[in-house]
């Protein structure tokens, strides 16, 4: 995590919330030594944005030390508070580059209720990059803190990934088995409405091999290639990013063994435009 220059150490500041660890993991691994954090934060900043905070100022506070400021342990480590807190000051906001900080900073806000850096990091959670990079641990994450905006733009994303083969990851370990019995039912489901729309038309055509009376009705030899592989890709991947793909269609028109076949798919732009507007077109999230 990223952070800006700007250090908790106000002198105004009226409380004081102990973290351990140091808010740069890697100062820590250089001294070879645990320490704790002190961050100087002023309570009403913390009341103003979390309840949690708000009610907890409200109690009594032990008896003054002579630094006349309550000291607050908490649980989190340093580099989780200290950029949960920068979401909370009026600060640049801090640059998350894992979904492991992102996750660990979510619950933090969560736990204290900031609904003002629960909001940022919900549109972090599901920028290109992560779902891009990994959307079933962008799925699993958002599930696991009830984000259901966020839980449905992800199970669009994993449709480009094998569920059954895709890595384990910690993630998954607090999600419930409703959750991902939803995200297999949609990949099924999707699945065999994509398969069911890769039929035969009277529309493809090849030169050479419908060029004869005995097989003028029939399918080119393309066809025969595209349809068997194509319903391989979408049994595993259901979304068409693969299977209308230059490569893929070429791989198709090449294995038929038709010299003539190459231009037959070409020929055949209309009907495979139609046919992935109406994969695209079905159910595509929980």
């Amino acid at each position: 995590m990223a952070i800006s220059k700007y250090a908790f150490t106000a002198p105004d500041a009226d409380v004081i919330l102990v973290a351990n660890g140091a808010p740069n993991a890697d100062d820590a691994f250089a001294t070879g030594t645990s320490c704790t954090t002190e961050f100087h934060v002023h309570s009403c900043i913390l009341a103003a944005a979390s309840p949690f905070f708000h009610d907890l100022f409200t109690l009594p506070q032990p008896s003054e030390t002579s630094e006349k400021k309550p000291r607050i342990p908490v649980s989190e480590s340093a580099s989780v508070l200290d950029t949960l807190l920068r979401y909370v000051y009026p600060l640049s906001n801090p640059v998350i580059s894992s979904l492991h900080d992102l996750q660990a900073v979510l619950e933090a806000a969560a736990k204290y209720d900031l609904e003002c850096a629960i909001s940022a990091l919900r549109k972090i959670l599901v920028s290109p990059h992560f779902l891009e990079m990994s959307p079933l641990r962008v799925y699993a994450i958002a599930c696991r803190h009830d984000l259901e905006e966020e839980t449905k733009i992800a199970a669009r994303y994993t449709l480009n990934t094998n569920l059954l083969d895709a890595p384990l990851s910690e993630d998954l370990m607090h999600i419930n088995a409703y959750s991902y019995h939803q995200l297999l039912t949609l990949h099924r489901r999707r699945s065999q409405a994509a398969q069911a729309l890769i039929k035969m038309t009277d529309q493809i055509k090849c030169m050479q091999c419908n060029g004869s009376p005995f097989n003028v009705d029939g399918a080119p030899k393309w066809w025969f290639v595209f349809e068997k592989t194509a319903k391989q890709e979408l049994a595993v991947r259901p979304t068409t990013d693969v299977v209308f793909g230059m490569e893929f269609l070429f791989r198709a028109a090449n294995k038929a063994g038709c010299p003539r076949c190459p231009e037959s798919v070409l020929d055949s732009w209309k009907f495979l435009r139609d046919l992935k507007a109406a994969i695209d077109a079905l159910p595509e999230t929980i």
